[in-house]
């Protein structure tokens, strides 16, 4: 069975990724960002074998369920990073319950956001409206052929912003929303919640030597040193085939510095709605 770490883009995933690595890891070493124990899906890998064409979104669309049923045939429970919506196209969709165990959705303020999507897509993204048309577009999928990012990817189909954290809010089994602004506000009660849903969802125990240590070690400014040390191999490049940061400004990333005024109020119309759901209007 697969517990899902679900975001959209640019969200805190791997900063999620990083705190469950440090949870399960009994011996209570630093992460290694480049050897995280929790993968991307979908991969090519997942999808041999099913389909004959790795860049078509229906092909993927179509047959997502049966390369998770063939994942879960040794009945492990395995944790999957994702940037897919919860969608659903005609009969098929993402994911379902009997696929999946539960989700950790981790959602973060969009106004910060855009800001991250400029510096990760900058290669074909490089003003704030071509990234405000990106976080607004109901059809938004990179992969592939949209927006090529690794070889080894497959199609992943994200929607916008609002879509895309509408669409997990939908999946009613053991469902675990994170902020990402709580994470850096009161690292330790959102620590404390993955725990609790970790204990709950798979009966792992964890003290709390093992919380504060997670805490240690997923510091955001240790994760962006050891990025500048060793290299991040999920970094994207810009235009001129340069590695970006992928452990961008984290904290420093504040909208009411970076953002004009009318980014700001073109975003805040556009998901009026789950802002104000989430508190951040």
């Amino acid at each position: 069975m697969i517990i899902w770490i679900a975001s959209y883009p640019k969200s805190g995933n791997t900063w999620v990724r990083a705190i469950i690595d440090s949870f399960l890891d009994k011996n209570n070493n630093e992460v290694d960002i480049n050897n995280l124990k929790i993968r991307q899906f979908p991969l090519v890998r997942d999808f041999k074998g099913i389909i004959t064409n790795f860049k078509s979104e229906e092909q993927f669309a179509k047959n997502c369920i049966y390369a998770q049923e063939k994942i879960n045939l040794d009945n492990e429970i395995k944790f999957f990073k994702t940037h897919n919506a919860f969608w659903k196209l005609g009969q098929h969709s993402f994911t379902n319950e009997t696929n999946s165990l539960g989700v950790i959705h981790v959602v973060r303020d969009p106004r910060n956001v855009i800001t991250s999507i400029l510096n990760h897509f900058n290669k074909t993204i490089n003003t704030y409206d071509k990234a405000l048309k990106f976080i607004t577009d109901d059809k938004r999928m990179f992969g592939p052929e949209a927006l090529p990012l690794l070889e080894n990817d497959l199609p992943t189909i994200i929607s916008s912003w609002s879509n895309h954290y509408n669409s997990w809010k939908k999946f009613k089994k053991n469902n675990l929303l994170i902020k990402y602004e709580n994470l850096l506000i009161n690292p330790k009660n959102e620590f404390y919640k993955i725990a609790i849903f970790l204990e709950k969802t798979i009966n792992l125990k964890i003290d709390q030597k093992t919380i504060n240590n997670a805490i240690k070690n997923t510091q955001f400014i240790k994760l962006k040193t050891q990025e500048n040390k060793s290299g991040f191999r999920e970094s994207a490049k810009n235009i001129n085939n340069e590695n970006l940061n992928f452990f961008y400004l984290g904290p420093e990333n504040n909208w009411r510095k970076l953002l004009d005024l009318t980014i700001i109020n073109k975003i805040e119309q556009a998901f009026n709605k789950e802002m104000k759901e989430l508190n951040y209007l």
